[in-house]
């Protein structure tokens, strides 16, 4: 049989303790098993389709030619739609729920050029329920979809502009403060923010960032209030290229490899360092690069080599 897509790219939040994933695999197999599946992430957090969306859309431009299944669904056998959504012209179809999570890559990849309700049951597997999709509608979708099936039997052609789309928070920038938010925290707890490059860059170099002792803006900071009487952690940061860049302990904002900004430390996490969480919400005020650091800014500490604790 010649295949029409020879490769599916899979995310979920199923995690591997559990045999979802596998199965899912196995059913695609069965259907096509000249396919080949590859795992993007099933680490996304259980029901955070925004996560789910946005590690989705920084893997897009990278990922193969073919089906796309991603699956964060926490309205699961609700009314809520299974959905095909075709971009580039027909180079790709992303499947999953209506429910957000596919939307940054399809806006990545210049946005959809058609779309389907996944109603067409012929095409399902008869689940013992409702509650999983993956397996039961998405997996044997994909395959077949591989196989050559066209978009247009699997279901209801709908308006792509009436998918629900899905929600980034923007930062804001006033009065030459800007205040930004953890998108993503990655597996070395560098913390990507929703911040723009170059907006950052015309501020300057050397910041103070500013929040409160649980990773979240402190309320009334400007004014010198916290939240709940917490005393705001004040650091300052400095714009980098690199890692090598810092001293021990310092923190650094540098363009990542999206092309987003992200707080980092020098082999170290930031996120453990500044106690952040996705969807923190932070504030980066300007400083004077050849002045001191701001009253109660912190500054890392480099200590001699020979230096030894007394017992």
């Amino acid at each position: 049989m010649s295949l029409r897509f020879d490769t599916i790219s899979f995310l979920s939040d199923y995690g591997h303790t559990d045999e979802f994933v596998g199965v899912v695999h196995s059913v695609i197999r069965q259907i096509a098993p000249e396919v080949s599946v590859i795992d993007i992430t099933h680490e996304i957090a259980p029901y955070d389709v925004r996560a789910g969306g946005l590690a989705l859309g920084r893997a897009a431009q990278y990922l193969a030619p073919g089906v796309v299944i991603a699956v964060v669904d926490p309205s699961v056998g609700t009314s809520r739609r299974a959905i095909a959504v075709e971009v580039g012209d027909g180079q790709s179809i992303l499947l999953g729920p209506d429910n957000g999570v596919l939307a940054p890559a399809v806006a990545m990849v210049g946005g959809a050029t058609r779309a389907v309700w996944l109603n067409n049951s012929e095409y399902h597997l008869a689940g013992a329920g409702s509650l999983f999709d993956g397996r039961d509608i998405f997996a044997p979708v994909a395959a077949h979809l591989c196989n050559g099936v066209a978009l247009e039997e699997l279901g209801e052609f709908i308006e792509p502009a009436g998918l629900i789309p899905g929600t980034l928070p923007i930062s804001e920038l006033a009065d030459g403060v800007l205040t930004a938010e953890v998108l993503w925290v990655d597996h070395y707890g560098n913390a990507q923010l929703n911040a723009d490059p170059d907006e950052v860059d015309a501020l300057g170099t050397v910041f103070e960032l500013r929040l409160d002792s649980a990773g979240s803006l402190a309320a009334g900071s400007l004014g010198g209030g916290s939240l709940g009487g917490a005393a705001p952690t004040v650091r300052t940061v400095k714009r980098v290229s690199s890692f090598s860049e810092l001293t021990t302990g310092a923190l650094g904002l540098v363009i990542d490899s999206y092309g987003a900004l992200a707080l980092v430390c020098d082999r170290a996490s930031a996120a453990e360092e500044l106690n952040l969480e996705t969807g923190d919400a932070l504030r980066l005020s300007p400083l004077d690069s050849a002045a001191e650091p701001a009253r109660g800014v912190t500054t890392p500490v480099q200590l001699s080599p020979s230096f030894r604790p007394q017992s």
